[in-house]
């Protein structure tokens, strides 16, 4: 394994970003990152990454680029998915390829292979579009350009798909679902029953790194969870409890919890012009019938995950209580 000199990270100031850019540090690389805001203490530099620009000119002599800057959320318009996490990635292959770095990796997301399914993903799989899901389509479309540049002989290109990535500031499946329960706005469709797929941040950043610095992973698609798929309640069971709820987490019929839901958007968004991750997509995302195979980086990059769900909660807990966000 060969650590890169200079790594340009997109999205550094963001949940998975932030901890790219944090392990490659560590393994004493230099990092310079790039998101919407600046934060020089942090040599993160301003620039939007769904159009050229000058911070294009931040990847010469990058050894690695790294792209996990994207649209986070179920709820933004068509355009704005199409712009940054579509669009963005023609940006930041251009942008590695005149730079002459030697690597890019593409983070994706298992929602590439859309929600209705009812045996394990496999890299092998068909990705879908056109799913009704934004986001899903999104992740799916993004891969295409990183593919085919590679394809071309521009530069090497590894795609990560992400499980469902949480731990401390992790906004979709932390923060977010714990401020529903503070607010009596969480339910879950089919029962609870749904299934997760997650994979701790620490875990995901060791097989971003093992994909990053070996040879045989150019050209390659990865799935990345913690290789245990578990129920929705069993997951967010934590967070009730996190939120000083007795019980468990409310549990519906989908049908139920489906009409709800488009109740509840409706509210929040037309009447009350509140901004709200409640949505149909949202929703969707629990009703998964299976998970997602992790054997083929298993085989190829060595990647054996190291943090369990158990320790990743508390892990996740002690964040809570350190940033005052439960009692």
């Amino acid at each position: 394994m060969r650590t890169p000199q200079k790594v340009l990270v997109t999205g550094a100031g963001g949940f998975i970003g932030r901890a790219v850019t944090e392990r490659f540090l560590q393994m004493g690389s230099h990092v310079i990152g790039v998101d919407l805001q600046a934060k020089p203490a942090l040599n993160i530099h301003s620039g939007n990454v769904a159009q050229a620009g000058d911070w294009q000119t931040l990847a010469k002599g990058c050894d690695l680029v790294v792209h996990t800057a994207a649209v986070v959320s179920n709820t933004a318009t068509a355009e704005l998915y199409r712009q940054v996490s579509v669009g963005s990635v023609r940006h930041v292959v251009d942008a590695a390829v005149r730079g002459d770095a030697s690597r890019v990796i593409h983070f994706s997301s298992i929602a590439a292979y859309g929600l209705d399914f009812d045996h394990t993903r496999t890299e092998q799989d068909d990705i879908c579009l056109l799913t009704g899901h934004p986001y899903c389509d999104a992740k799916a479309a993004s891969e295409h350009t990183a593919l085919a540049a590679h394809a071309a002989g521009q530069i090497a290109c590894t795609i990560i798909r992400p499980g469902d990535v949480y731990g401390p500031a992790s906004r979709p499946w932390v923060t977010i679902p714990l401020q529903l329960m503070q607010k009596n706005q969480f339910l879950l469709p089919m029962h609870g029953r749904g299934v997760f797929s997650p994979v701790y941040i620490d875990n995901l950043i060791d097989g971003t790194v093992a994909a990053a610095t070996q040879d045989q992973a150019a050209g390659q698609i990865y799935n990345l969870t913690d290789g245990v798929d578990v129920a929705c309640l069993d997951f967010f069971a934590h967070h009730w409890r996190w939120a000083g709820k007795r019980g468990r987490p409310i549990c519906l019929p989908t049908p139920l919890a489906q009409g709800l839901t488009k109740s509840s958007e409706w509210l929040l968004r037309r009447v009350l012009q509140q901004t709200t991750e409640i949505s149909s997509s949202s929703l969707a995302m629990l009703t998964r019938r299976a998970g997602y195979s992790i054997a083929k980086a298993q085989q190829e990059l060595g990647y054996q995950p190291q943090v369990d769900l158990a320790t990743g909660m508390q892990r996740t807990e002690h964040w809570l209580r350190q940033q005052q966000l439960i009692g």
